[in-house]
């Protein structure tokens, strides 16, 4: 092992686009589902002489909600300014943005075991899109998102690899859903990640780095996995670099799917000037802690603080003891909230046994049982089936209501499993409750001893290798003659209690 090692350092910066109803300083539509280009603008965010901004109060609440929910030190008196550089989609030839004084500093967000410090929450407006056309010397512009609120999120230097970078970026995603302020759809361009990693000498001692690296930055990073990925990558052809003597470039670089591999876009020797400075047109925006006076009007942060709902970390916490499902279960209940939420709907019901009340009612302690039985069919079965038609569990003809009423009757045995699977696809397509599938069908299953013996019976005598086999210690004849015994009751045989026969009969 040499003496001296390379250390990375990474910090991210996240945007995410405000779901509010219109822009951020005039009101056009907020639309990122708009297909046709140009049609949601306006002088105000073309950036026309003589026109004025106007803030969007919604959108600084909702960037104040974000950071609270991220334990950070809202600042109460704030205001914007001007970044001034000049590019194509840039209408007025300068952002309005914040950089003295964000909306919220100093938080930090727990992933697993580690805690990633967040520098900095700010707000600014959103900048159009450039379209080039293959082939062709020009580009075309489209302005319909030019000037959308853009939340963008720094931290802190603080990650070490790929996988912290990903875990930390999919809990921020979930997070920003879970408080409804943005959808946070990478593919729509609505939250992007860019990357700055250097890596530094560091001794085996593993203690952090007192000069950091030369830093690169990674651009237009459409995915979670693809930063990942990329910081993966970028770790080790740094490492290579140095290992041989080389020196690392400062430079903006992106990332190539296809070849798997970061790729030079240009260079950066030299911070850019932005010229920051006051926003003349817009004023201070103030922050109180709370409402004196019920005829006060502005912004209050008690009053966000209550809009805060249960996070994801709270939700997993809470499902692991109050379902005792496992992790996996768990994670995707917390990462698909619909479907977490179509779960717990279940759930409620199964706990309502008053309306189950055509069935023995399950005892308290076989609640675990029943949460896992309604989860496995929910997750196996039914969310296949809606994902096959495009939509979510919730929106189909089954309701939880239903789904309950299936896990009953499947944990009493009244119907087997490969029957409770024709009864829910029967569910599925036309809306029929378990019961009334069950009756129709003659889907019941058969569990009684009398019922059973004579298909047993019959079973045995058509398989006399099987028997044989049994005898002679293979324990794979028994199921088979099991399954023979499904197969001529249709699928009705309660499968432990036909063992159990079949192994007295040939004991």
């Amino acid at each position: 092992m040499p003496v001296n090692t390379y250390k990375p350092v990474i910090g991210l910066e996240i945007h995410a686009e405000l779901n509010t109803k219109t822009k951020m300083f005039c009101d056009s539509l907020n639309d990122p589902d708009e297909k046709h280009p140009n049609v949601n603008i306006c002088p105000v965010c073309l950036g026309h002489p003589g026109t004025l901004p106007v803030t969007n109060i919604d959108a600084v609440k909702k960037v104040i909600l974000a950071g609270l929910a991220l334990n950070c030190r809202i600042n109460n008196e704030t205001f914007f300014e001007r970044k001034n550089y000049f590019y194509p989609d840039l209408p007025k030839g300068y952002q309005i943005s914040q950089y003295q004084k964000p909306l919220c500093e100093d938080g930090y967000l727990n992933t697993g075991s580690k805690r990633i410090r967040i520098t900095r929450i700010h707000l600014e407006e959103d900048a159009g899109r450039l379209y080039h056309r293959p082939g062709e010397n020009y580009s075309l512009v489209d302005y319909n998102r030019a000037g959308v609120p853009l939340m963008e999120l720094v931290t802190e230097p603080d990650f070490e690899n790929g996988q912290e970078v990903r875990d930390f970026a999919t809990e921020l995603q979930l997070i920003w859903q879970y408080l409804s302020i943005s959808e946070a759809n990478m593919e729509k361009g609505q939250m992007r990640v860019e990357v700055n990693i250097s890596l530094s000498s560091s001794t085996n001692s593993g203690q952090m780095p007192t000069a950091f690296g030369t830093k690169v930055e990674i651009k237009n990073l459409n995915s979670v996995k693809f930063a990942a990925d990329a910081v993966d990558y970028e770790i080790k052809r740094q490492t290579e670099l140095l290992e041989a003597g080389q020196k690392i470039v400062q430079e903006t670089r992106g990332w190539d799917e296809k070849k798997r591999a970061t790729f030079s876009q240009r260079s950066k020797e030299e911070a850019h000037d932005y010229r920051y400075f006051p926003e003349p047109d817009l004023p201070l925006l103030l922050i109180r802690d709370k409402r004196q006076e019920t005829r006060d009007n502005g912004i209050f942060i008690d009053e966000i603080k209550t809009l805060i709902p249960e996070l994801p970390q709270q939700r997993r916490e809470r499902f692991a003891g109050q379902y005792d499902l496992p992790e996996r279960d768990i994670d995707l209940f917390t990462a698909n909230k619909f479907l977490g939420d179509y779960f717990e709907h279940v759930a409620s019901e199964l706990l309502s046994f008053d309306k189950l009340d055509h069935l023995k009612q399950p005892k308290p302690e076989h609640r675990g049982k029943l949460f896992k039985l309604a989860s496995n069919y929910l997750i196996t079965e039914l969310k296949r089936m809606a994902e096959e038609v495009s939509t979510e569990p919730s929106d189909t003809k089954v309701s939880p209501e239903m789904l309950a009423d299936l896990v009953v009757r499947i944990f009493h045995g009244e119907v087997s499993s490969s029957g409770a699977q024709t009864v829910l696809k029967e569910m599925f397509a036309t809306g029929n409750t378990p019961g009334k599938i069950i009756e129709e069908k003659d889907l019941a299953q058969l569990s009684s001893v009398g019922e059973l013996e004579f298909a047993v019976d019959a079973v045995v005598a058509a398989n006399p290798q099987a028997v044989e086999d049994y005898k002679k210690g293979k324990e794979a004849a028994l199921k088979f003659m099991v399954g023979k015994t499904m197969t001529t009751t249709k699928g009705r045989a309660n499968p432990q209690v036909v063992e159990e026969i079949l192994r007295q009969k040939l004991s």
